[in-house]
């Protein structure tokens, strides 16, 4: 098999394999075979083509650090619910080799990318994706995932908690070396509980738990194709428009998220969804697992660099920043995060370091 830019025989143990079980499961109909992207985790994803031209994914998800059983699992109940996901060709879960159909080339995000600043359609193409993402979110979210083949994980407060302690513990202890005060690590203590509290208090319902542009494809038909949902769980019926709307590469005019939320919202009341009667109140909650999430997400990144040795994504962090100081400016009882970033900017500028 011809490889594009990929590390010659013998280099890669596990490409070498995927290409072996490549070769049998599909009777070797392909014949090149690239990178089409890397993951965060320890997935990757690789583009085979055969000699017509139409090609395939293969996703490499090594054992023990990945198991694809969750990924079928989760493919198998959004297939049921007529999401468009990839289907599932060939798999060899032992191994962590899928092959499944390719969904195109360009994610959301890089579609809001390439279109031109000076398009006078982009404003109406863009609008025109984000309602097909909603009203795909609105059709995830009307599955019952109690029908899924395996059960799915709660979003419940110990995932909550484990998921919040990320930011203290990679955020702000390793990546900024901070030392916290008794009085601060107190409120902080605060404001992890109330919004663990907020999100447990919310209605439930099936959760991708990255529904965002970067991991929703355009396609010609069927915008948008939804992947990366193997960490789906069942949980608080706000997470996934926060995850869409504040997202971790591109961030919106708030007018323009407002308009979103509220077409959101209109959605899943017409669909039946257990989103709150008054707007307000669910806007209230929109935000405050916003604000979970950004916490989160910052103390991920920390971790993938420091971990995993991937620092790129570290670059996002000032965005997420801005989201929490967004949030903890409009309510009151996140004002010792604003005094903490307060104090995170003061020590940057006094170093010259950049966070």
């Amino acid at each position: 098999m011809h490889r594009i830019d990929i590390a010659a025989p013998g280099a890669d143990a596990r490409l070498d394999a995927a290409i072996a079980w490549l070769n049998t499961a599909s009777k070797g109909r392909f014949s090149s075979i690239a990178v089409a992207s890397v993951d965060a985790s320890f997935r990757r994803y690789f583009r085979v083509t055969d000699a017509d031209g139409k090609s395939a994914i293969v996703m490499d998800a090594p054992p023990p650090q990945e198991n694809v059983r969750p990924f079928i699992n989760v493919l198998q109940l959004l297939q049921g619910g007529g999401i468009h996901v990839p289907k599932l060709h060939a798999q060899d879960v032992e191994r962590g080799f899928l092959l499944l159909d390719d969904l195109g080339r360009n994610t959301y995000l890089q579609t809001f990318e390439a279109l031109p600043s000076g398009d006078p359609t982009k404003a109406t193409t863009i609008n025109a994706m984000f309602c097909d993402a909603i009203d795909s979110l609105v059709k995830l979210q009307r599955i019952d995932p109690l029908t899924a083949a395996s059960p799915l994980g709660r979003y419940d407060a110990a995932l909550l908690r484990r998921d919040v302690d990320l930011f203290p513990e990679w955020y702000l202890g390793r990546h900024l070396a901070l030392e916290l005060s008794n009085d601060e690590k107190n409120a902080l203590e605060r404001c992890y509980a109330l919004l663990i509290s907020s999100a447990l208090a919310q209605p439930t319902v099936l959760v991708h738990r990255d529904y965002m542009p970067r991991n929703l494809m355009t396609m010609t038909e069927g915008n948008p194709g939804v992947i990366d949902f193997q960490d789906a769980v069942i949980g608080p019926i706000a997470y996934d428009i926060a995850a869409l709307m504040r997202d971790a590469f591109i961030s919106w005019p708030e007018p323009l998220v407002i308009d979103w939320v509220v077409r959101y919202w209109e959605g899943a009341r017409k669909a039946g969804l257990p989103v709150r009667d008054d707007f307000s109140e669910f806007y209230r909650e929109f935000e405050w697992m916003g604000l979970q999430r950004h916490l989160k997400v910052m103390g991920i990144f920390a971790r993938i660099n420091y971990r995993d040795g991937k620092p790129r994504y570290l670059a996002d962090t000032p965005r997420f920043v801005a989201y929490a100081r967004h949030v903890g400016a409009r309510y009151s009882a996140f004002a010792p995060l604003l005094r903490l970033f307060d104090r995170i900017e003061g020590k940057a500028s006094e170093s010259g370091y950049t966070f």
